[in-house]
């Protein structure tokens, strides 16, 4: 697949999958005898990963270290999970803080439209 279909498939610009690659969030592109990268579905595979875990919020850096991981074999699966654990705890941590920040929100909507409704019968007596 071309760099501009798989672009389209997981809503990533050119830029970004390049730049993905660059950096080492995806195991090596292979590319046809013109030079042009040619995405397999194990590639597809990886963006969606990557893709997933970004949009979760887990830094760039740590998706560059599990793939790192990934690329040194079986003797790194007990790493790999850790890495995962530490993430899923920290998006679990964040998770419960929106949660809070939610909460405050509606209590916030709900004063607010408590005020209003007060308002109203105020001005219907009038």
């Amino acid at each position: 697949m071309k760099i501009a279909e798989v672009s389209k498939k997981f809503d990533i610009s050119s830029d970004t999958l390049r730049y993905y690659e660059r950096i080492g969030l995806l195991p090596h592109v292979s590319r046809n005898k013109s030079g042009i990268r040619d995405y397999t579905e194990e590639d597809c595979k990886w963006i969606e990963f990557v893709k997933c875990m970004r949009s979760a919020g887990l830094p760039i850096e740590v998706l560059i270290e599990y793939v790192g991981l990934f690329q040194q074999g079986d003797e790194t699966i007990e790493a790999r999970k850790e890495l995962l654990i530490e993430q899923r705890n920290e998006l679990k941590r964040k998770m419960e803080e929106t949660k809070k920040i939610l909460q405050r929100l509606d209590y916030k909507i709900d004063s607010y439209e408590h005020a209003l409704l007060e308002k109203e019968k105020r001005l219907k007596r009038f």
